[in-house]
């Protein structure tokens, strides 16, 4: 089946050093850029991640700290990256909770500002688990009726995930050949940065979603307690959280002039 698409769809996954958003760094990127026309361009790079990779986490995908030292840093492949999903919609398995989120904060350290709520974003996984609810391997065996070999390999997942999502479009019927449908299906709930720290209320205004201020308006508890704001920038939050505080900040300001 060929994806019906307005706009290119980029699948993507990550290997990582663990499975913090504000402090694990990336170690593997590959992505499968599909085009409106069904054309395919592939990326997958290595990436040096300036810190040491954890045992466990190299027990998981392999990647060792010998293997990554001599490659370029995020930071240096960053406007490659960059480059290939600035025109894109996104596409992974539990790219909404980790792989966008985690990605974000990349870019945001290489200094590109690249805003990632203007691409939709499909979940393949939470397709998978309204529909099935398992895990990649048994997506992969239960739609393509294939084995994942090189599994926790940022090149096999993504294109395992691509052939996920056209597998899943076929066998349910409900499911609109549509990015904007897949996108809306696949989400969890709506946030405002991602990484879930704010949320929206039912008029679309930014809230807390944890902590003492939990479902309170952003703006209302930046107004009166400005040492909050502070402590949240200073303290070890994603920076595309901080990112998105500073704006309600600044709209809060700029209203105020």
């Amino acid at each position: 089946m060929k994806l019906n698409l307005s706009k290119p769809l980029c699948f993507f996954d990550l290997e990582t050093t663990g499975i913090h958003v504000a402090t694990d760094r990336i170690v593997e990127i590959s992505v499968l850029k599909v085009f409106p026309n069904g054309n395919k361009e592939s990326l997958t790079l290595r990436v040096n991640p300036e810190m040491p990779i954890p045992a466990e986490s190299t027990a998981v995908h392999g990647i060792t700290n010998e293997m990554v030292a001599n490659e370029p840093t995020f930071k240096e492949l960053a406007p490659r990256i960059y480059n290939m999903i600035k025109d894109s919609d996104l596409a992974g398995f539990n790219s909404n909770r980790f792989d966008i989120p985690l990605l974000a904060e990349e870019l945001l350290r290489a200094e590109i500002d690249f805003d990632l709520k203007k691409a939709l974003a499909v979940d393949v996984q939470t397709i998978f688990h309204k529909k099935e609810k398992r895990t990649l391997e048994a997506a992969y065996k239960f739609y393509c009726d294939k084995t994942l070999e090189n599994a926790h390999s940022a090149e096999a997942d993504t294109i395992a995930t691509y052939e996920v999502l056209k597998a899943q479009l076929e066998r349910y019927d409900d499911l609109e050949n549509n990015v904007n449908f897949l996108a809306n299906f696949s989400k969890h709930k709506d946030f405002a940065d991602f990484a879930g720290y704010i949320a929206y209320n039912d008029k679309r205004e930014e809230v807390f979603s944890f902590g003492k201020h939990k479902g309170k308006r952003v703006m209302d508890i930046l107004q009166s307690e400005p040492g909050y704001f502070g402590w949240l920038l200073n303290a070890d939050f994603p920076l595309y959280t901080k990112k998105v505080l500073t704006r309600i900040r600044l709209e809060q300001l700029n209203t105020k002039a």
